[in-house]
């Protein structure tokens, strides 16, 4: 069923009053790709009565109130993105476009919808029930925070929305227990994953520097973010506080993860993979293509690029789904009116992570010192793509499923280091999970600049290169790799751009069309370095293009249309791998320490 969004839909339910309504600057589509409606199904299982206001107009009391009010708590999200990023360009462009949205014109989600939508509702409710704030908008904005569009560090969105409580994270177990405790009238102090404000210190939590030390100093804002991003892993992290003014930001220890049964039964709820009636009569949903038949195969996501928010919304630690699980769920694709036996995407964040992680973490918890990749990955890791390979086996043998994709981003280093499968899960993409090419992300060629994004070395790469371009011509395809590509990043210069573009003419042979251009987004390693224009780990001055024609100059510099050129340099990218212990790793990669 579709959680209700009109009073009409409430009478036929026999509701007289939700307990929870959430709010959304997306529209409601009925997947789980979907926060909102992973929540709301979660709820709703356990019991409780939930309804959805999607993109509700600020301008009148329309849409908030046409459910009601809710006895619990109201639900606030700006969306699958945060809406600023959502709104403009790297140049601070208003986008046009908007893929989840009736229509697709961008003309309904406000700016800052986490603080609009929270004003709204007690505009029209005064002394209403709390306010709980979720999504990736509301998570990546948590603490003391470097904003692009202002261009200053901004207060915790707690403060700023006049919320009571803000889930962190994917949230799946915090959103239950929180629902649960307003529902016994208990205390919510302690349930992990969540942050509220408070006028007196929380006894043993480690107090970060506070809002005005970071907005004032750049320094103080740098170990604050070295703690704060150290802080968010189950069973290695502390509770965080931070004073705002004169109260405190308390952000309680990490939700514990869940276990392959809880995230399997997320995806076993049901979900009726289409827009809501009410909304879809208002126009075509665009992004309702890319995600109607897609599946999500884990969470989480140890990569760590720096200039990804992934990794602190999700987590660094994979959690993956039962193989049983992820078939189940795509045999039922069949009973869909809609499905035409294509499955758009296997995978999660990173789509070769599934079924595998670090020992030493599982059992210890994440390493606070090293990244598991960077320009190498960890030795202790140890990748294994058999998993994923025996899970599209099974996809492929389904009668129903024409052509599985994988579409979601791969990390070709992770391929590389897998010296037993590696070789045999890319040979499976490329004869059946790939359609004319093949998307990576290499992002830059520049060493320095490739250490500043905690990226794979080009030699790497063309390593990958080379491996996919031998099994096509073996299988006789004709495919094609095409790589995303930054352009502006903190520590990218003019000639380094340059430099990038001979690379990819003279050995990659092409004129790369995916270039985008660097957006700070809060709570990343990339945006500090942006903000402060220091590497955040030697607290030394780095390089940052700040100018926007120079910006767009970088990138047009890479788009333009040239002649491939031959390369006549006679150093060879694809190098012998060499062998190293973790004492070697560790001393290599230093610069990660975040203390």
């Amino acid at each position: 069923m579709f959680l209700p969004t009109t009073k009409k839909e409430l009478k036929k339910l026999g509701w007289k009053q939700l307990d929870v309504i959430l709010v959304s600057g997306d529209t409601y589509v009925d997947t789980p790709y979907n926060g909102i409606a992973i929540v709301g199904k979660i709820l709703v299982d356990r019991g409780y009565r939930v309804g959805v206001i999607a993109q509700p107009d600020i301008s009148d009391e329309k849409d908030i109130t046409r459910l009601g009010e809710p006895l619990l708590y109201w639900g606030v999200s700006g969306g699958l993105v945060d809406s600023m990023v959502a709104n403009y360009t790297a140049t601070k462009k208003f986008r046009k476009q908007d893929d989840f949205t009736p229509g697709a014109v961008n003309n309904r989600r406000p700016d800052r919808a986490v603080m609009k939508y929270c004003n709204l509702i007690r505009q029209y409710f005064k002394g209403t029930s709390p306010l709980v704030l979720g999504g990736v908008e509301a998570s990546l904005r948590r603490v003391a925070h470097y904003d692009f569009w202002t261009n200053k560090v901004r207060r915790s969105i707690l403060f700023d929305a006049k919320a009571d409580v803000l889930v962190y994270g994917m949230a799946e177990k915090s959103v239950v227990e929180l629902t649960d405790a307003y529902r016994d009238g208990k205390s919510i102090e302690d349930i992990q994953g969540i942050c509220y404000i408070s006028k007196e210190k929380k006894e043993n939590f480690f107090e970060l520097p506070s809002y005005a030390e970071c907005a004032k100093d750049k320094q103080a804002f740098i170990s604050m973010f070295h703690h704060f991003y150290a802080n968010n892993e189950p069973g290695v992290s502390k509770g965080l506080m931070q004073l705002h003014d004169s109260r405190y930001l308390i952000q309680n220890p990490p939700q514990e993860s869940m276990t392959e049964e809880e995230i399997d039964h997320i995806y076993d709820i049901g979900y009726e993979r289409d827009v809501h009636p009410y909304y879809k009569s208002q126009g075509e949903v665009r992004g309702l293509q890319t995600i109607q038949f897609s599946v999500t195969t884990h969470h989480g996501c140890y990569g760590e690029c720096n200039f990804c928010a992934i990794t602190v919304h999700q987590g660094r630690t994979i959690r993956s789904r039962s193989q049983k699980s992820i078939v189940e769920e795509i045999d039922q694709f069949k009973e869909h009116k809609d499905f035409k036996g294509i499955i758009n995407d296997v995978g999660g964040a990173t789509a070769n992570m599934y079924g595998f992680e670090c020992d030493k973490k599982l059992k210890s918890g994440v390493c606070q010192d090293i990244p598991c990749t960077s320009s190498q990955v960890c030795p202790i890791l140890k990748p294994t793509h058999a998993p994923q390979i025996e899970l599209l086996g099974k996809i492929r043998e389904l009668p129903h499923v024409k052509k599985a994709f994988v579409n979601s981003g791969i990390r070709y280093d992770l391929i590389q280091e897998d010296t037993k499968h590696g070789k045999q899960y890319l040979k499976t993409l490329v004869d059946h999970h790939i359609s004319g090419q093949m998307k990576v992300a290499p992002e830059h060629i520049d060493d320095k600049v490739l250490k500043y994004m905690n990226k794979p070395d080009k030699s790497t790469l063309m390593r990958f290169k080379k491996d996919f371009d031998d099994l096509n011509k073996k299988s006789r395809k004709k495919q094609f790799l095409t790589y995303y590509l930054i352009a502006a990043h903190p520590g990218s210069q003019l000639k380094d751009m340059e430099n990038l573009k001979e690379f990819a003419n003279s050995e990659l042979q092409l004129n790369p069309e995916q270039v985008q251009v660097f957006i700070p987004t809060p709570s990343t390693y990339s945006a500090l370095m942006y903000y402060t224009e220091m590497d955040p780990w030697t607290r030394e001055k780095m390089f940052i293009e700040k100018d926007p024609m120079r910006k767009q100059k970088q990138k047009d510099v890479v788009t333009e249309k040239t002649k491939y050129k031959k390369s006549s340099k006679k150093e060879s990218y694809i190098k012998v791998k060499e062998k190293f212990n973790y004492r070697a790793y560790k001393e290599l990669h230093g610069f990660r320490k975040y203390y």
